[in-house]
């Protein structure tokens, strides 16, 4: 099922919690490509309600630079995931750009978010049609991703949930994100796997949090890692990390220079019958090109 969706710039989705005003006047302020507002984990039991007419204030009261706003729901088999969907929508729908539906274990926990969605939008009239977003967080999420990501053309991004899944998978850490003493990438398989049913469906890949925000250099290299594998870009839960992720996922100057040269050049070679050429020192053909696209198409959605 190919998304309708349109495409959103994504490098950094900073998670801000729905029970926090002065967070979230805060996060108002701040140059991020998406700010998700949480009714989930961030939120007590017993400030569930508070927190969902908080968000509904601060989406239609504060000013907002990030370009995406999102809410995180609670998950499907809770009691409150009803009327997160339902009160944030019909209060504040024209202002929330996608849902984050929180444990995405089957499509069926999407079609539910899907459904409701579209019963809502149709009842309220709303100009816009709303996203939604897949937190791929337990163990059932992973083996089940392919077909989450192929179940709904609403569907804009899958996000790796470390934090659960590896509570789900039983994993002794001391922290989200973190990687004990694994010697290799402990999260690759799941980046991987999670990034190829993402890009077979055409929609985003975007890793999920590192929770120690005073180690720039592990966050740093954990973005690194998930950028190299094809995502799109990585939640962060301390605007500290807003530069440094962003600053990963944008690509640099120098890189759509030689792209925008080698596609120019890879141009008037086809118009003169070559299939593959030197710029450079590089060999450039087909292969080579469909590379540099992704990177303009980025640049172009970043207005670089």
């Amino acid at each position: 099922m190919i998304p309708t969706q349109p495409a959103r710039p994504r490098r950094c989705t900073l998670a801000v919690p729905g029970s926090s005003e002065k967070m979230m006047t805060k996060a108002a302020a701040l140059a991020v490509d998406q700010v998700l507002l949480d009714l989930e984990d961030a939120v007590a039991v017993d400030a569930k309600a508070s927190a969902r007419a908080s968000v509904i204030d601060a989406l239609k009261d504060l000013s907002w630079h990030a370009q995406t706003l999102s809410i995180r729901i609670n998950d499907v088999r809770t009691p409150w995931c009803h009327d997160d969907i339902i009160q944030v929508v019909t209060q504040a729908g024209e202002r929330l750009d996608t849902i984050i539906l929180t444990k995405a274990k089957s499509p069926g926990d999407v079609a539910f978010v899907h459904l409701l969605l579209d019963q809502l939008e149709g009842k309220l009239g709303l100009s816009k049609r709303i996203g939604i977003e897949c937190l791929i967080e337990e163990v059932e999420g992973l083996m089940r991703v392919e077909e989450i990501a192929a179940s709904s053309d609403r569907i804009e991004t899958l996000i790796f949930g470390v934090g659960d899944y590896a509570a789900s998978q039983h994993m002794p850490l001391a922290s989200v994100g973190s990687t004990a003493d694994y010697p290799p990438d402990l999260w690759h398989y799941p980046r991987f796997k999670l990034t190829m049913a993402s890009r077979a469906n055409g929609i985003a890949p975007m890793d999920g949090p590192f929770a120690d925000f005073q180690d720039m250099r592990s966050l740093e290299l954990e973005a690194g890692r998930a950028h190299t594998l094809g995502m799109a870009g990585k939640w962060a839960i301390h605007p500290d990390q807003v530069d440094p992720i962003q600053a990963m996922f944008t690509p640099s100057a120098e890189r759509i220079a030689a792209a925008r040269k080698q596609t120019a050049a890879y141009e008037i070679a086809q118009a003169n019958g070559q299939g593959a050429i030197n710029v450079d020192g590089v060999m450039v053909d087909a292969a080579s090109i469909r590379l540099s696209q992704g990177l303009l198409d980025q640049a172009d959605l970043l207005g670089l």
